[in-house]
């Protein structure tokens, strides 16, 4: 197992490229279940996650292979079975993205309750009463989703309680093929999903509403493969901004979109970061005191919760308190204790964080909990003083492409150790 060493107190200059997004990427590849043919993806992210659902794919038959960088190819012609194990979907919660397609296209599936980083139950109900609700039989048997429809799924109208981004994709998967209209209403509207709609139109489907809260979906009787550019990935785009602010430095980030992230935007601007803005690049300038800023964790188009952990970060180094509200997951705090080892100054009260700001960091041996938690110690490891050391990255490498060599690129001191 490998552990991430940095020696703190350096400023980040220089060029970094942002990857494909992972959570565009994901349901894409579990689209491809929908019909067999050769499917091109472009800008796909050499991540951990990503081999996962391809093992995962493999296992039902899909033959992918890799034919460029960043580029794959995917075909699922010969499907050999309907069941996604326990051993592949414990490690991904994204791997339940499955479900929906198997069923549309096969008429049954057996998906294994899924696992995944610890931030929260992110229960998996919002599938089950939309199959449900689309004509399926739907039980839960000894931790596995057995669904099953006879003949075509049917149109209906689906409800979310709360909008869920992998429920709204396994939905749109599940509908596109269905006899009939489904409505889908209060849906997330996450860009991810209209990354998904995207290539859902391209294979042949039907879909009204992208990027907003309600979609209504035409079933069609076939689809057509197609071919797909996977979208920058904000999160990591927005972990690199953070990290600037932290440490210092000026630092251009290229392929991504700067539009996909209205709120964080907005937020740094005011805690005192210059921000350069095109339509494909940002451009981050951190200098001199920031200023604290409250941030509330929301549904797209507001303040992501995957970029929570890595604000509470930057707000560390800020002039005053910053009050951080989680709402989407309720244990996402669990990288406040490493961050107090580092000398961070955080309460925890509820599903709210106070960050006393204006500590001096200095290096210690640290823990990674979950994927976005990582990324923060990283963040407060570039600004402290002395060597940190990061242990159980194995959660980084799920979701941030090359992060070491990118840092070690714009000059972080910073490498991979064999953890001994």
């Amino acid at each position: 197992m490998d552990k991430i060493v940095i020696e703190g107190g350096h400023e980040l200059h220089g060029h970094i490229r942002i990857s494909g997004a992972k959570n565009a990427a994901l349901p894409i590849i579990a689209a491809t279940l929908l019909t067999p043919g050769w499917h091109t993806l472009y800008n796909v992210p050499d991540l951990h996650d990503i081999r996962t659902i391809l093992s995962l794919l493999a296992t039902l038959g899909v033959v992918w292979e890799k034919i460029g960088p960043g580029t794959i190819r995917i075909n699922s012609a010969d499907l050999v079975s309907c069941e996604a194990s326990y051993e592949l979907v414990k490690t991904m919660r994204a791997s339940v993205l499955v479900l929906g397609p198997l069923l549309a296209r096969m008429g049954r599936a057996r998906v294994s309750l899924p696992g995944g980083c610890a931030i929260g139950a992110r229960p998996i109900n919002f599938h089950i009463q939309g199959l449900k609700k689309l004509g399926a039989d739907v039980v839960l048997e000894q931790g596995y989703v057995e669904a099953a429809v006879s003949g075509r799924l049917s149109g209906g109208t689906v409800y979310f309680d709360f909008p869920s981004v992998t429920g709204t994709e396994n939905m749109l998967m599940a509908a596109v093929l269905a006899r009939g209209t489904s409505t889908l209403k209060n849906v997330a509207c996450e860009p991810e999903i209209g990354n998904l709609i995207d290539m859902l139109i391209a294979m042949g489907a039907e879909i009204e509403g992208r990027d907003t809260d309600r979609l209504v979906v035409h079933g069609v009787e076939r689809l057509n493969p197609a071919e797909i550019t996977i979208i920058p990935d904000r999160i990591e785009t927005g972990t690199y901004l953070i990290a600037v602010g932290a440490v210092g430095g000026d630092v251009t980030l290229t392929d991504c979109e700067p539009v996909l992230l209205p709120a964080l935007t907005e937020k740094l601007r005011i805690a005192g970061l210059e921000l350069q803005e095109g339509d494909n690049f940002f451009r981050v300038r951190g200098r001199g005191s920031l200023a604290s800023v409250d941030i509330k964790t929301m549904v797209y188009p507001g303040f992501p919760t995957d970029l929570q952990a890595q604000i509470m970060a930057l707000m560390i180094f800020a002039d005053g308190t910053s009050f951080i509200n989680e709402t989407i997951f309720e244990n996402r705090f669990m990288h406040v204790a490493e961050l107090r080892r580092l000398g961070a100054d955080i309460k925890v009260d509820g599903a709210s964080a106070i960050v006393r700001g204006g500590s001096r960091l200095t290096g210690a041996k640290v823990m990674a909990t979950d994927l976005r938690a990582s990324a923060s110690l990283v963040i407060a490891g570039l600004a402290a003083q002395g060597v940190t050391e990061i242990s159980r990255i194995y959660h980084l490498d799920r979701g941030y492409e090359n992060l070491v060599e990118k840092l070690a690129g714009v000059g972080a001191v910073i490498r991979r150790e064999k953890d001994e």
